[in-house]
């Protein structure tokens, strides 16, 4: 529990550009990867989560085992996108 306060408190100070970015990405993720939408709109949820995990990888960078772990996601994600096309 700990943690995840020390996160919250972590995305609280981060900059205007950066809170946009991870929420717009994590809403887009989230509705657009319902099964009711085609498959092209599919692959875009893919995408937005993607950029999603790619951003914390790169804010993450100095514990390397949790950039690793956002990496491998974001590249997952690309690969689903990918195949969905």
């Amino acid at each position: 529990m700990q943690r995840f306060k020390f996160m919250y408190k972590q995305f609280l100070k981060e900059p205007l550009w950066f809170k946009i970015l991870v929420l717009t990405t994590l809403i887009v993720s989230i509705i657009f990867s319902s099964s009711g939408f085609p498959t092209n709109v599919q692959s875009l949820g893919k995408l937005a989560a993607a950029i999603f995990f790619c951003t914390y990888a790169i804010k993450m960078r100095r514990i390397v085992k949790v950039s690793v772990a956002f990496y491998v996601l974001a590249g997952m994600c690309l690969y689903v996108a990918w195949d969905r096309l």
